[in-house]
């Protein structure tokens, strides 16, 4: 099952970010302040340039909520409740439960950040399983998005956008003197990403409390079962692998957490609606750049990479 073919790229477009050596583009991403770190994963921003008139077909796989504030392009997407159109605006996007097919026509810009499990609730109040595979603009969600875009000074640099969303959240938790998450689903969290082939007994008691309180737990907080969690994530570290934004050095890992080929083609194919050989050679960029920020945060969570260190797929 190991995969050397290199993945597709769409030579019509160019990420101001640069590109990995296989030509997959990148955002600039980093991991949040310290201080917010309990509540927020991660921080990004993208800017793509693209003929005025080209329309980019893809799609959005992402773990956690996350607030997007889409600045330039024309974007629709295909949700849990319909399809959604939109221009500049600032969005909250609930977890996904698979592949959210989504396209952009023009050349784009977001910036954005990545909640951690348990963050909607104690910041927002929010239940995320509420949100699964849907997207909302962010008055819906308690945060009106004209103060959301008003932070986002368009000669400022990408670095000043991102600590513009962080003095929001500090704010934020500052004002509601904001728990942090609970740390069981810290933990659980840490091992979606360390081993995906956990049973979710065992991940009870490498937590510390019994399945039947985990498994209410991840549901609250993740929105969906612990089960569920542990299967999107084996499948998005393979997606990972796939497009060429992983560790070289756990392709191997990777590839076994999947007991044959049926197995993997089967999985991938429910969660990403093609085959792991489409989704190599077919070009994937707006999802390979939330790929690449993902497998950033997992390996700086798990202490294989320090931030701002040169990343493997650099």
């Amino acid at each position: 099952m190991h995969r050397k073919k290199r993945p597709a790229v769409d030579s019509s477009i160019a990420s101001e970010q640069g590109m990995t050596s296989g030509g997959q583009p990148l955002s600039y991403n980093r991991a949040p302040a310290p201080d917010l770190a309990p509540w927020v994963g991660r921080l990004y921003v993208t800017k793509v340039t693209a003929p005025e008139d080209y329309r980019l077909s893809c799609g959005l796989f992402n773990d956690t909520a996350c607030v997007r504030i889409q600045l330039a392009g024309d974007w629709r997407a295909v949700t849990a409740t319909g399809p959604e159109h939109f221009g500049k605006a600032a969005l909250f996007f609930g977890p996904q439960s698979r592949r959210m097919p989504v396209s952009v026509t023009g050349s784009f810009t977001s910036v954005g950040l990545a909640l951690r499990p348990g963050a909607c609730l104690t910041l927002q109040g929010l239940h995320v399983r509420e949100f699964v595979d849907r997207l909302v603009v962010t008055d819906a969600v308690k945060t009106p998005s004209a103060n959301i875009l008003s932070r986002i000074d368009p000669d400022g640099t990408p670095e000043d956008w991102l600590q513009g969303l962080e003095e929001m959240i500090r704010q934020r938790i500052a004002q509601i003197d904001a728990k942090q998450p609970d740390p069981i689903i810290s933990r659980f969290e840490e091992l979606a990403f360390s081993n995906p082939n956990i049973t979710v007994a065992q991940a009870a008691r490498d937590c510390g409390v019994e399945r039947r309180k985990l498994e209410r737990m991840v549901s609250r907080d993740f929105g969906m079962s612990p089960k569920q969690v542990l299967r999107r994530a084996r499948a998005l570290d393979m997606a990972s692998y796939l497009r060429g934004v992983a560790d070289r050095n756990e392709g191997d890992e990777i590839t076994l957490r999947y007991y044959d080929e049926s197995h993997l083609i089967h999985e991938f194919t429910e969660l990403f609606g093609m085959s792991p050989r489409q989704f190599q050679s077919t070009p994937q960029p707006i999802l390979t750049l939330a790929l690449e920020s993902r497998q950033a945060r997992r390996l700086e969570a798990l202490k294989r990479l320090q931030p701002g260190e040169d990343r493997p797929w650099a």
